[in-house]
């Protein structure tokens, strides 16, 4: 499938997956980043066109490094947070995740909404914890099965595009693992996956077939519009949660 195409789906919506402002800055709380009389250290981790980073940029303590492995994404980041102010603030830098430039125990925040899937929740929690500080926050939103029992429909799909795929209860489990003591944890609403990242995405589908006129984007749309089905048949069952967490 084409790398290209799927960035030039994505790149004109405000977010590349579910979320929303007002979770962000829930998730903020939970981490306890209203403090604002200290310089906070952070890295957005798959920011896309950094909604997340904007919200995060609303404190005025914080210095962040947003981080994606699309140029594309963080050219249109850049010019959202210098419309907001932010551009002192918000440095954007691309590259893989798993390949960050920071020194070790270095960062007081990891940061990344719905881009952990990449590495993995387990390899990318253990990789991420090496770059914080004592203390330091990791916050992260990750596809989660919010019950035990399953359409098999659902289960078959998602067990094969992400194995990882898990309970919030065990999510929970891996970071204890990996040395995280849990702050907070909360699923996204319905409308951080509906309003804020389907329907925007589906607005685009015509344009984008205009433009790329070929079997495989028709492939591209076709997956996209059978996963949003998929996500209004079964969405009790499955869903984003977001797991806030400090390093001991």
């Amino acid at each position: 499938m084409s790398f290209d195409l799927l960035v030039d789906l994505h790149k004109g919506n405000a977010r590349q997956g579910p979320g929303g402002d007002g979770q962000t800055r829930l998730a903020m709380a939970l981490a306890g980043l209203s403090d604002v009389s200290r310089r906070l250290r952070i890295a957005d981790i798959g920011c896309g066109t950094g909604s997340s980073t904007l919200v995060l940029a609303e404190n005025p303590g914080a210095d962040i490094t947003a981080i994606d492995l699309i140029p594309a994404f963080l050219e249109v980041l850049s010019a959202r947070a210098g419309r907001g102010g932010f551009s002192n603030r918000v440095a954007t830098l691309a590259c893989p995740m798993d390949d960050l430039p920071f020194e070790e125990n270095s960062l007081d925040v990891i940061w990344s909404e719905g881009a952990i899937y990449n590495m993995g929740f387990e390899k990318g929690a253990r990789y991420f914890r090496r770059f914080l500080t004592s203390g330091g926050i990791l916050a992260v939103s990750e596809i989660t099965w919010l019950t035990q029992d399953r359409p098999e429909e659902l289960a078959r799909h998602w067990t094969k595009e992400y194995p990882e795929i898990a309970s919030a209860a065990e999510k929970i489990r891996v970071l204890e693992e990996l040395g995280y003591a849990l702050t907070g944890y909360f699923p996204l609403p319905e409308s951080c996956w509906l309003e804020n990242y389907y329907d925007p995405l589906e607005k685009g589908f015509a344009s984008f077939l205009v433009r790329h006129q070929t079997d495989e984007a028709r492939s591209i749309i076709d997956a996209e519009m059978a996963e949003i089905a998929l996500y209004k048949k079964y969405h009790d069952h499955i869903g984003y949660g977001f797991y806030v967490a400090r390093k001991v």
